[in-house]
């Protein structure tokens, strides 16, 4: 079956989805997106990724396309055309479709919505967890409002590109002062050398990962110790355990960094431990 896409209220085939020219997401990265884990044809974490869409369309002024019921409904159906049982559905919004300017175009400019869906399955993470997957470091070249969801993801595609020209799954970016902010499309983890777990807080410009907040909601279930905190990347090389979570990834564990072997070089105990909690809530949770 070929796969479908909708785009501004129709399902076409997706080699006929297609936007205007002018749309500013085209031409300026004027948009924000989200990306939802399906499990068994069900979305995980719908409200976490709802509610940040909400706050990236309102810090960029751009108006909200339709309720959350309604919208709802569309990535649903979206998933369901496409068959999806284990996999994504991706949405993009964007400021709409306008004569070329820099600043916004007229009052009452429709934004313009895009969604996708296509079959991951599961058992293709479960075999890079297990062994664990390499992480490079990468200088953080971003623009400062990265709490926002944006499709302008330049910086963040050549960090992943560097990352998968080095044989590593993801690439750390790493500020001025050598600490890590976060990786190219997931949040970055460790369990430090005294054992606990760390990772950047949220307000300091970084995103707000939905699988992020899940899995700090299960490490206080699980009484675990956990710091809001930047580490560096020595403390990174020097950690017991080291960790990326993501709605594609999960928590998917690091088993080296630029090469330096972490820990035992094997997916640690914590890592494995967080994964398999957060499959079973969000498969248990999906809606």
């Amino acid at each position: 079956m070929s796969r479908v896409a909708y785009v501004n209220g129709q399902y076409r085939p997706h080699g006929q989805a297609v936007i205007h020219v002018e749309d500013r997401g085209f031409q300026f990265a004027d948009g924000v997106y989200e990306v939802w884990s399906v499990f068994d044809g069900r979305l995980a974490d719908f409200d976490g990724h709802m509610t940040r869409l909400h706050r990236s369309l309102n810090e960029l002024r751009i108006d909200i396309p339709m309720t959350r019921e309604a919208l709802g409904r569309v990535l649903n159906e979206t998933v369901r055309r496409n068959r999806v049982r284990e996999g994504l559905v991706y949405l993009q919004v964007t400021r709409g479709t306008a004569r070329r300017d820099h600043p916004f175009p007229p009052e009452g400019t429709a934004p313009s919505v895009v969604v996708t869906a296509r079959s991951l399955p599961l058992s293709k993470g479960d075999a890079s967890a297990k062994k664990g997957v390499a992480v490079i470091t990468h200088p953080d070249i971003r623009w400062g409002r990265c709490d926002i969801k944006t499709v302008g993801l330049l910086p963040n595609v050549l960090a992943k590109q560097a990352a998968k020209e080095r044989g590593a799954a993801e690439a750390w970016m790493v500020d001025e002062m050598g600490l890590v902010t976060e990786g190219s499309s997931t949040n970055a983890w460790i369990v430090d050398e005294h054992g606990k777990l760390r990772t950047r807080d949220a307000q300091a410009n970084i995103l707000q990962g939905i699988t992020r907040a899940a899995v700090m909601a299960l490490i206080a279930d699980e009484g675990l110790e956990l710091e809001e905190r930047a580490f560096s990347v020595d403390e990174a090389k020097r950690a017991k355990e080291a960790f990326y979570t993501s709605a594609s990834g999960f928590v998917m564990p690091a088993t080296s960094i630029d090469g330096v072997k972490i820990g035992d070089g094997k997916p640690g105990p914590i890592a494995t431990r967080l994964r398999a909690l957060y499959l079973d809530r969000a498969m248990r949770d999906a809606i």
